[in-house]
């Protein structure tokens, strides 16, 4: 018997080309959530770093949001850029991320930390930030203070990512289908939700 079809949703919270594909990809889940397994995957798109990001990253980065920005609408809070320290790292965002998905609220974290790191210009890098984020999701803080802190949330993510990558998974977001053992990735439509529903569906 083969096993059910899945959806893998390859991701990082502080992925900005995430953030822009997020009112698509809403559309596609809300479309395929009840005919296939939606799983998503932490992607890992920059490790543990304190030392601050240089203004060239800073400036090319600040740069793909505009891109952004003009090509699909998307909504930035440039001030990020001079009301922070900014910090290439984005695991600790994606270490927040597990430690809410055992409280069954990762998409809830998901958001939040896309929130306020695009639109209320705060820095997901910063661990007071993520738990000041974990309280506003009304999670149990202990608990994710601890889980977030644990060496197994951190194998988990080293072991996500490992995951990821063994899939093809190399940037966010990526897509990838699952169906009678063979794994596929689908090309990302960032404007039209249909052209992986039509994909998915076809391939069912």
């Amino acid at each position: 018997m083969s096993k059910p079809a899945k959806l893998y949703y390859v991701y990082d919270p502080m992925c900005s080309w995430c953030w822009g594909y997020a009112p698509t990809w809403n559309l596609i889940e809300t479309q395929l959530d009840d005919q296939l397994d939606i799983q998503y995957v932490l992607g890992g798109l920059a490790p543990d770093s304190d030392v601050p990001m240089p203004s060239e990253m800073q400036t090319q980065i600040a740069s793909y949001w505009r891109k952004i920005e003009s090509y699909l609408g998307t909504e930035f809070n440039h001030d990020f850029w001079t009301l922070n320290t900014p910090k290439r790292s984005t695991y600790p965002a994606c270490r927040a991320v597990l430690a809410a998905r055992k409280q069954q609220s990762e998409q809830d974290m998901y958001r939040a930390i896309q929130q306020a790191y695009y639109l209320e210009a705060k820095n997901p890098s910063e661990s007071e930030v993520l738990f000041d984020l974990a309280k506003q999701v009304e999670l149990d803080i202990e608990a994710f203070r601890h889980d977030f802190l644990s060496a197994e949330i951190n194998q988990q993510l080293s072991e996500e990512i490992r995951f990821a990558r063994s899939i093809g998974g190399n940037s966010f977001p990526s897509l990838f289908l699952a169906h009678d053992d063979i794994i596929v990735e689908l090309p990302i439509d960032y404007k039209n939700p249909n052209t992986t529903i039509d994909l998915v569906k076809q391939q069912l």
